[in-house]
């Protein structure tokens, strides 16, 4: 079976800084997966690269089969995103936003009233949607970004820290939200700075200098560490010798290199 996101010894360079070095990774259909890394280590250019908004120097990223270089268009149609920052439009609407992504992805225009009431309804936000999203609480501005990269069905969900800045209750919101797509199969990849939420996933990968350094389970990631680790964070500390830091680009900057020209998605 395909495997949902294969990269295969994949390089990036800025200059003289190798942001990403003979990455290699495999997630399979169904799986959630979550990456780890400190500030600078590569996650960032890496999801630019699943994305297609980076293409890879060396090395070859397939998503569900389809490669993101030369099958741009299909890879961005698998795909939903939700990145770190915000990339809503706060002065429209929570309908108006979810009908420029209908748009964008080329729902039919028969179905795009319908795709819109279940994404509204779906993130609970249908009695606000004439409302204008800077009104919202970053709780509903993330279940409205979560409803609206989910409208197209795509195969695999990317998440860039999506709970980060939110209240716990936010945080629990949104998180159930995301629970839901794993027990319906969705193949999952996110990276985060929260060890709980890494705990919760099938397989965790540290990433550090551009490298996985260390790939399984949870369980399996702290029974390697023998007695030096307790717990993952543990087992963090000990592979990269770092804290976790946020090293995210402008969501809303990645937003606008994935939109759409001429019935086309460009880079």
């Amino acid at each position: 079976m395909v495997a949902a996101i294969q990269a295969d010894d994949v390089s990036y360079r800025y200059g003289q800084h190798l942001a990403v070095d003979n990455l290699s990774l495999s997630v399979e259909n169904g799986e959630f997966f979550a990456i780890l890394g400190p500030n600078g280590a590569g996650k960032t250019t890496f999801l630019n690269m699943l994305m297609t908004v980076t293409v890879p120097q060396a090395g070859r990223i397939a998503i569900t089969g389809h490669d993101v270089v030369s099958e741009t268009a299909a890879v961005r149609r698998a795909l939903g995103v939700v990145f770190q920052d915000p990339a809503l439009d706060d002065r429209l609407t929570a309908r108006e936003n979810l009908d420029i992504h209908a748009v964008l992805y080329a729902l039919p225009k028969q179905d795009r009233r319908s795709a819109v009431d279940q994404a509204l309804a779906w993130a609970e936000l249908d009695e606000v949607q004439s409302r204008p999203v800077r009104t919202f609480s970053g709780g509903m501005k993330r279940r409205l970004e979560l409803a609206r990269a989910l409208m197209h069905k795509p195969s695999v969900l990317l998440l860039d820290e999506p709970t980060i800045g939110l209240d716990p209750q936010g945080r629990r919101h949104l998180w159930e939200r995301i629970a839901s797509l794993r027990a319906e199969g969705m193949t999952v990849l996110m990276t985060t700075h929260n060890l709980i939420e890494a705990e919760a996933c099938d397989r965790v990968g540290i990433i550090d200098s551009g490298k996985i350094v260390a790939i399984g389970t949870p369980a399996e990631l702290i029974a390697a560490q023998g007695d030096a680790a307790k717990t993952l964070e543990d087992v963090f500390i000990n592979l990269t010798g770092r804290q976790l830091f946020d090293d995210s680009a402008t969501g809303r900057d990645r937003l606008l290199s994935f939109g759409r020209q001429g019935g086309e998605f460009t880079r």
